[in-house]
């Protein structure tokens, strides 16, 4: 009995895989890539070139993070900046003074950091900084080159005032609304991810 019922399970199988067949329709069983493995995000290299102003105690040897990205929630994070430091510009022209590795954040200089990190899809319309540590800081301006897309880069975001310390500190420029009353804009709340 049991072998009656195996033997009609298989020849429904056979039939109905034969209608199909002879359809012309294709029938296939493959598993999607998304199903066995984990889908690999884009990545992209990002130039940020950040001045330190000449005020008396605006440098700062602590851990800077950056956080920045654009309006469709494209969030890329860096936790010690100050380790993706690539070289010091010259202030008064664009062009670099040394590759020698020094500290960065020192006062009176531009630096440039190479990050890498998850593509933006639209241009760079916010960015924070977080200061850890016990010193200073008084950074003058921050910008986001994108070297896979020059259009998605950002606009100068201008600081020139000490940073709060352990608390993300920026401008977010996605959403403005214009009211009566002025530029309305979103408030982003980040959780303590970074030193």
């Amino acid at each position: 009995m049991i072998l009656i019922s195996k033997f009609r399970i298989t020849l429904i199988i056979f039939i109905i895989s034969f209608i199909f067949l002879a359809s012309g329709s294709e029938v296939s069983i493959k598993p999607t890539s998304d199903s066995l493995s984990t889908k690999k995000k884009e990545k992209c290299t990002y130039f940020v070139t950040i001045q330190t102003t000449c005020t008396k105690g605006a440098d700062t040897t602590n851990h800077v993070s950056l956080r920045f990205g654009d309006e469709n929630s494209n969030d890329i994070l860096v936790n010690h900046l100050n380790s993706k430091h690539v070289r010091r510009v010259d202030p008064l022209e664009p062009q670099v003074l040394d590759d020698i590795p020094r500290k960065p954040f020192q006062s009176c200089m531009i630096d440039q950091f190479q990050v890498t990190g998850q593509c933006v899809k639209s241009p760079i319309c916010y960015l924070y900084l977080k200061l850890a540590g016990s010193d200073d800081w008084r950074p003058g301006f921050a910008q986001v080159q994108v070297l896979q897309g020059p259009h998605f880069s950002s606009n100068m975001f201008y600081f020139r005032r000490y940073l709060p310390r352990r608390v993300w500190h920026g401008l977010d420029l996605c959403e403005t609304q214009v009211t009566p009353f002025g530029l309305k804009r979103k408030r982003n709340v980040f959780g303590d991810e970074g030193p």
